[in-house]
């Protein structure tokens, strides 16, 4: 790469000294690309079946593949059936690093896209609940778009600063993932426009903003829980600094070392004049593993002190009738009958994690499952809805194979036509959700939400 900026060549070769040849190489090479499978639809071994790519397992991340050069994914309609989710390789790591297990009570903080967020609710397996915040505007509509076609059920959504989080959800949570804003370092290869945006003065400037996040996140904390620090940029500044700082501020947290973690560097304690604590700390350079530039830091809260407890959403908001709309759909149309934690947002119908607290005050943009909209009477399907069922739990279903034209077509927003049948259809690809059709007279209605429908043939 001939953009790189000049200061960041300079002060890369101050740190790394003899590695700095070595580093600068692998600008020389293309980016490694990545999916992850979605363990909430499919099994890693059917996948491995199915899947038409050239796949080999990214070490770190159990699920984990890099795909081939020729590999377009993408395209594919097993994405939009969400089967996986394509994350960059070295992004994958955060989120094994927090240790998430079913029935815990997960913040993802800092959560668009959504591809962690996404790996926190796969080893949630659907017991207890995540939280994922995103304050940009239109970030936090591809995070909910992304989880909506994951398939992603005992999740909600929220809008919010994280000292308003932290006003609410003081010594909540079990685990908490900050993946912060940074300067982007470790992006250069893989997006190189991020470049020109980058300058001397940007770590120090922005690592202010990551110590406030991460200050608000500890307190949002439960005593004995942990939570991991991410990066995706070579700065100490950003990474030991940041590290170091909150250690000295937050006496009751300590650094955990993870032992299964053998393939990324240690931290330079050196870099920032710190503690020899942060050699605890990890590093990953693109010159030493198939992944770009990342740094992670595993916390740990002092198991002293109560653990807070919230109202929880649905008793304080939740509908104790179902709506009669609502109960004829899921009579005549489908097999698993959702009629507990039910919630109803202006017309909007939502099915909420048990132990989802009450988020009253809070900016949300989804509390948990959209189930369908309530219209003039009738009950209109959500995709959400569709994508988090599977084609056993739906009365009727028209499956089309991932090579077909009609597979497309769909996709695509067209009608079809050819079909038996009438009323509410979950249409698939190879037997997995893609979204709704509606039969009548012969004819498919199209339901896929005009805003993912994309021109793939």
């Amino acid at each position: 790469m001939s953009n790189l900026p000049e200061a960041f060549v300079d002060k890369m070769k101050g740190l790394l000294g003899p590695e700095y040849p070595r580093f600068m190489g692998c600008f020389k090479n293309p980016p490694y690309q990545g999916l992850r499978v979605n363990t909430l639809k499919i099994t890693i071994e059917d996948f491995l079946s199915l899947a038409p790519f050239e796949l080999k397992p990214v070490p770190w991340a159990e699920g984990g593949f890099y795909y081939g050069d020729e590999d377009r994914p993408g395209k594919h309609p097993y994405y939009y059936a969400g089967l996986y989710y394509i994350q960059e390789p070295s992004a994958m790591a955060p989120a094994e690093l927090l240790g998430v297990r079913p029935g815990h009570k997960v913040l993802d903080l800092c959560a668009a896209p959504g591809g962690k967020s996404f790996q926190i609710a796969a080893r949630l397996k659907g017991e207890g609940f995540l939280l994922s915040n995103e304050i940009d505007a239109s970030r936090v509509i591809v995070l909910g778009e992304n989880l909506e076609r994951l398939g992603v059920r005992n999740a909600a959504i929220t809008q919010e600063t994280p000292g308003r989080l932290a006003a609410v959800f003081k010594n909540y949570f079990d685990r908490i993932l900050v993946d912060a804003p940074c300067s982007g370092e470790g992006m250069f290869r893989k997006r190189p426009d991020m470049c020109s945006v980058w300058s001397y003065t940007l770590p120090d400037r922005i690592s202010v903003r990551q110590k406030s996040i991460l200050k608000h996140a500890a307190e949002m904390l439960a005593p004995g829980g942990r939570m991991v620090y991410s990066t995706c940029t070579f700065s100490p500044e950003e990474n030991e600094g940041v590290v170091d700082w909150f250690l000295k501020e937050h006496p009751d947290f300590s650094l955990v070392e993870d032992v299964h973690f053998k393939w990324f560097d240690r931290g330079v304690p050196e870099w920032v004049n710190g503690s020899p604590e942060l050699v605890k700390t990890y590093r990953l350079w693109p010159h030493k593993i198939k992944g770009e530039g990342h740094f992670m830091a595993l916390f740990e809260k002092r198991a002293d002190g109560g653990t807070s407890s919230l109202p929880l959403f649905y008793k304080r908001r939740g509908i104790s009738k179902l709506p009669v709309e609502y109960e004829c759909f899921m009579k005549e149309y489908m097999r698993e009958f959702i009629e507990d934690h039910l919630y109803v947002h202006k017309d909007q119908l939502y099915w909420i994690p048990p132990s989802l607290p009450d988020l009253s005050g809070l900016k949300v943009l989804r509390p948990g499952l959209r189930l369908g909209t309530i219209k003039k009477g009738r009950f209109i399907p959500g995709h959400a809805l569709a994508m988090s069922s599977r084609k056993e739990s739906v009365a009727q279903t028209i499956d089309f194979s991932s090579d077909s034209r009609e597979v497309m077509q769909y996709l695509e927003g067209f009608t079809l036509t050819g079909f038996d049948g009438k009323g509410w259809v979950l249409v698939t690809v190879d037997g997995y959700s893609l979204g709704w059709g509606k039969l009548s007279d012969g004819m498919l209605k199209n339901y896929y939400p005009k805003g993912l429908r994309r021109v793939l043939t």
